[in-house]
């Protein structure tokens, strides 16, 4: 029996391990009951879960010819740069660029929220994080979970647990943290403004967008053509209209699969050694301080687009240059509905949201490139 019990978890659990359990706990009453990010908190939880379990060895390394872990195996594909830019193939075939090629200017808005990213990539460094670091923890301004895994990854891969969490929880939380920013900003005349409903494009137009985004992009920013290029295929499968079989394919199958595969293997990343350190909780707070960055300056810049001659322009729409797809868009027209129910900004607001995925892929990828 004394050896049946020594060879059990419990005489294994420490404190670390069971404040990380509780941390699992919470992320999954987060994604189940709240449904917060649920198709990825759901994931990353009961991998950080899994791993916090004494005696696993799901990320035991191969010795003496034994196998190693199942997770030492999977997380290959992150550490190879594997699985995000699969993500990103997803959503390419799962985004429609149209809003954004209806109306040109809201690349900009974008190209805004970046500042967020930028912003606290200056922060980072001055709390003491390296350079690397930094840039690892300004990208979660972006607001997209998989470009955060990237970079991650490839600069600062003792910090994926604690940064991905990061972005994670605070995409889940776009309808709390930005609101109150967007009406700090913004008067109620503003908010009301209407802008014209014209979203036809032409077929011609939206084949052409994912090639020519792909050349330049990666002209421009080589080290972003993994995410740029996948982003852009998979948005070419669902446009040209020849490879339907491979478009649903790209937008159910492998999403999915690549989604429990990642957020798993991300969860694994959180035992209580690497997690519970003083540099997570100034990541939590860094990281919304990056969001705050990247919603204010979209909104700001929207405003000078206001007064600026030509079509209207709702400043809200500005707070969908985060690249959380679709949630940022679905608040910036609840915000605008509360001061005007009958103004409908969503396919506006659609323009920035999916600009700001190909702007969060470019800032990644300078980020990479700088400091590499």
């Amino acid at each position: 029996m004394e050896k049946l019990i020594a060879q059990t978890g419990f005489l294994a659990l420490t404190w670390r391990e069971g404040v990380m359990i509780a941390v699992a706990f919470l992320l999954l009453w987060l994604a189940i009951k709240k449904e917060f990010e649920p198709l990825l908190l759901v994931p990353i939880g009961f991998g950080a879960l899994m791993t916090n379990l004494p005696l696993n060895g799901l990320m035991a390394l191969p010795a003496s010819g034994a196998p190693g872990g199942l997770f030492h195996y999977l997380f290959q594909g992150v550490e190879l740069e594997i699985f995000p830019p699969l993500i990103f193939l997803g959503l390419g075939a799962l985004t429609d660029f149209g809003p954004l090629l209806a109306n040109p200017k809201t690349f900009l808005l974008g190209g805004a929220a970046q500042f967020g990213v930028f912003g606290t990539f200056i922060v980072a460094g001055w709390l003491g994080f390296t350079p690397q670091e930094a840039g690892s923890i300004g990208i979660i301004g972006g607001a997209d979970g998989p470009t955060s895994i990237y970079l991650t990854i490839k600069l600062a891969p003792h910090l994926l647990g604690a940064i991905a969490v990061s972005a994670y929880s605070y995409m889940a939380l776009v309808p709390l943290i930005q609101p109150p920013i967007m009406r700090l900003l913004t008067t109620k005349k503003e908010r009301m403004i209407r802008m014209e409903a014209n979203f036809d494009v032409p077929k011609w137009l939206r084949i052409s967008f994912p090639i020519l985004c792909t050349v330049i992009c990666a002209l421009i920013v080589p080290a972003a053509t993994s995410l740029i290029g996948l982003l852009m295929f998979g948005n070419l499968l669902r446009e040209c209209g020849v490879t339907e079989r491979l478009n649903r394919s790209a937008q159910n199958e492998l999403i999915n699969l690549i989604t429990i595969v990642l957020g798993l293997s991300v969860g694994v990343t959180m035992d209580g050694d690497s997690f519970l350190r003083t540099a997570t909780l100034k990541i939590l707070v860094l990281g919304c301080i990056a969001f705050a960055f990247s919603t204010a300056a979209g909104v700001l810049l929207g405003k000078l687009m206001a007064v600026l001659p030509g079509t209207p322009v709702n400043p809200l729409i500005g707070a969908a240059g985060v690249s959380a797809v679709p949630m940022a868009a679905r608040v910036a027209h609840n915000v605008g509905q509360e001061a005007d129910p009958d103004n409908y900004l969503l396919m506006h607001a659609m323009g920035p949201n999916v600009a700001g995925v190909i702007g969060t892929a470019v800032a990644a990828g300078s980020l990479l490139a700088l400091l590499k």
